[in-house]
């Protein structure tokens, strides 16, 4: 694991894994909270090139795929602004899914977010999979990928103390530079 990225990464996943597992069950009605995190929308250079990594490469699922003009009476030559927004999902489809948000016109200026994972202010996507080594070396093959952290096995004691937790983890930057984390519990 490269020295840069290592302590931040355990430090992520520490407070991940040693909180209650996580489960697919809803929330206990007398404990939820009164708001939902429905979704994360990434402003992307090329949705495409995005849908190669988290679609393809990753396994989520396509569930919105639309061109938005403004105005939105205009024809896509003659709008004002042209964009594209995908929506993705893993499991739910009400909560935890992904936005990939393009800027066909007027084009955004580039950000270059390369280098920047784990730091102040930077976003950090942390997926559990069954399949992290495909997954990764799928995604490891795509141009523009950054990888920070090859797979690795890490033992951590449990929330309760009582077993340890393995996690296989790896973390790389998507091709616009944002940071993913995958997980896959042993």
């Amino acid at each position: 694991m490269s020295t840069h990225y290592s302590a931040s990464i355990l430090l992520c996943l520490a407070l991940s894994v040693l909180l209650p597992q996580a489960t697919a069950a809803p929330v206990d009605p007398e404990q939820r909270a009164p708001i939902d995190l429905r979704r994360t929308t990434l402003i992307v250079a090329d949705i495409d090139r995005s849908l190669a990594f988290y679609r393809d490469a990753l396994g989520m699922v396509v569930t919105y795929d639309r061109t938005i003009v403004t105005p939105r009476d205009a024809s896509r030559d003659d709008a004002e602004s042209v964009r594209r927004l995908v929506l993705l999902r893993a499991n739910d489809d009400y909560v935890g899914m992904i936005g990939l948000l393009q800027y066909i016109k007027p084009e955004n200026p580039r950000v270059d977010l390369k280098g920047a994972a784990f730091r102040e202010g930077t976003t950090v996507l942390v997926f559990n999979t069954d399949e992290l080594e495909e997954s990764f070396a799928r995604a490891r093959e795509l141009p523009g990928v950054v990888v920070l952290d090859e797979p690795e096995r890490i033992t951590y004691p449990s929330y309760a103390g009582e077993k340890a937790i393995t996690v296989l983890i790896s973390a790389m930057q998507d091709p616009d530079g944002f940071t993913v984390e995958l997980n896959q519990l042993q």
